[in-house]
């Protein structure tokens, strides 16, 4: 029997592993044993992005909820993410269930639980869950017959992908980004996103926007080093205004300028917050995780809005954007998301606001990265991704939690924030942060400063001292 744990965001494991059949109806079954408890007349909206077997563990999962007495209303092909929770909230469901292993390693598959308001449940009722998965599955669902289901009412087919489209035509000024002259190129990185922008965008260069269950051997994590093959594309074709990348379950954002050079999240998120306040005239608060860049708070000072910076993981943010007023809230990973949609992080979405935002006003993606410059001064950021042992894991986040680390190479401490992780400061501006990822086996080190080559010599200097 496995011990199956939710990390950050859902449960992964490694398919025929620990993520089997089996295991996903143990975890389907605590469900919908909780569900039970806690709803009237329960039900879930279900589906699966583009991972193997991802319709075989939908269907499983489906069965065992059916078998249970919780209806279901379960996807007809792959989905994003964000069509589950949006699907959650158009259908009144109890929860949203979706399939994936997000931007995980092609070897994974998950699964998360969204609540009915369209955003992760919150974590204390996701351990209620977790408190309750048997040790095997009492359900005898393997009986259910999907299309008996059906002719009772306790299965429907839900057009998650179809009432996602429409969701966007009434929110988005399509026509302007359409006839703005903006030459538009997406990477589906093989993820769950592939289908619904060639829909929404016939015209649009694209790449990697064909079923492929391993990813082409890659992680679809929208990161420059696993996007470098749409960097050159961009750079080859000459003429294109912006690029968008979305992870495997089109959640997280990439963004290419018309240069091909990468837009990482901390820009996208200060990009968003300018068009919103300055451009569209909407407040709110901005809710932010820990690892994202101090320019935010200078942002938020400028266009007096509050702010508040949470533990990683979205469901932090959400939590604060269904109970209050929140314009944007958003994450380093590039889970972003804003006022006007649901409580989720939205590749596609935050792609098209972009894209609305440089129609709207005629200027480049850099000019309008100039306009937020000119508020927030100019600053440049970097991550890595250490694949340590769990000795020197262990080793270094003791270190951290004891005060051992005065300074990294010639960078002197001057101050530590632990609210998730270690951030040690060198000054107000320029800082670097060592965090154990919460769903991979990596120690993860980032770094903010005023030029690439400062936050890449900071990030060097901090592996010769964690590593040495």
């Amino acid at each position: 029997m496995t011990k199956i744990k939710f990390g950050t965001d859902g449960w992964r494991a490694i398919i025929a592993k620990e993520f089997t059949v089996d295991n996903v109806a143990r975890v389907a079954e605590a469900t919908a044993k909780w569900l039970l408890k806690t709803s009237k007349n329960p039900s879930v909206v279900l589906g699966h992005d583009t991972r193997f077997a991802g319709e075989l563990f939908a269907e499983t999962a489906a069965k065992v909820f059916i078998a249970n007495g919780v209806k279901v209303f379960l996807s007809n092909d792959f989905i994003s993410t964000p069509m589950i929770s949006l699907g959650a909230v158009k259908y009144k469901a109890s929860l949203g269930i979706i399939i994936t292993a997000s931007h995980n390693p092609p070897s994974y598959n998950g699964y998360k639980i969204k609540g009915s308001y369209g955003g992760p449940l919150g974590p204390e009722l996701v351990q209620e869950i977790e408190d309750i998965i048997p040790d095997s599955a009492t359900t005898n669902w393997t009986s259910v017959n999907l299309e008996d289901a059906r002719k009772k009412g306790q299965l429907e087919t839900a057009p998650l992908e179809d009432m996602y489209i429409k969701h966007v035509e009434e929110s988005f000024d399509l026509a302007a980004i359409k006839n703005s002259g903006l030459h538009l190129a997406y990477d589906a990185m093989y993820g769950a996103g592939q289908r619904v922008m060639q829909r929404l965008f016939p015209e649009i260069h694209k790449l990697h926007c064909d079923q492929n269950p391993g990813f082409h051997g890659q992680a679809p994590e929208p990161i420059h080093k696993n996007l470098i093959e749409f960097s050159n594309f961009i750079k080859e074709k000459g003429n294109i205004s912006c690029g968008l990348a979305t992870d495997g379950d089109a959640d997280r954002i990439g963004l290419y300028d018309n240069k091909g050079h990468f837009v990482d999240s901390h820009h996208i998120i200060l990009l968003l917050i300018h068009y919103l306040v300055h451009y569209k005239k909407m407040s709110g608060k901005v809710a932010v995780a820990f690892s994202t860049t101090v320019k935010i708070k200078n942002m938020c000072e400028h266009y007096g809005l509050p702010l508040e910076v949470v533990k990683i993981g979205f469901k932090y943010i959400c939590s604060i954007m269904v109970n209050e007023d929140v314009l944007v809230g958003g994450e380093e990973s590039g889970g972003i998301a804003i006022k006007g949609h649901i409580p989720e992080r939205d590749g596609i979405w935050m792609g098209i606001t972009i894209w609305e935002f440089m129609a709207k006003t005629g200027k480049t993606l850099n000019q309008l990265i100039e306009e937020v410059y000119a508020i927030t001064g100019t600053f440049c950021f970097e991550r890595n991704d250490l694949n340590i042992d769990e000795t020197i894991k262990a080793r270094v986040l003791s270190n951290c939690k004891s005060g051992a680390y005065k300074n990294f190479g010639k960078y002197k401490v001057s101050r530590v924030d632990d609210l998730d992780g270690y951030k040690f400061f060198f000054d107000e501006n320029t800082w670097m942060m060592i965090r154990a990822s919460g769903t991979e086996p990596v120690l993860r080190v980032y770094a903010e400063a005023a030029t690439q080559d400062l936050a890449n010599d900071i990030l060097a200097e901090t592996k010769k001292v964690l590593l040495g």
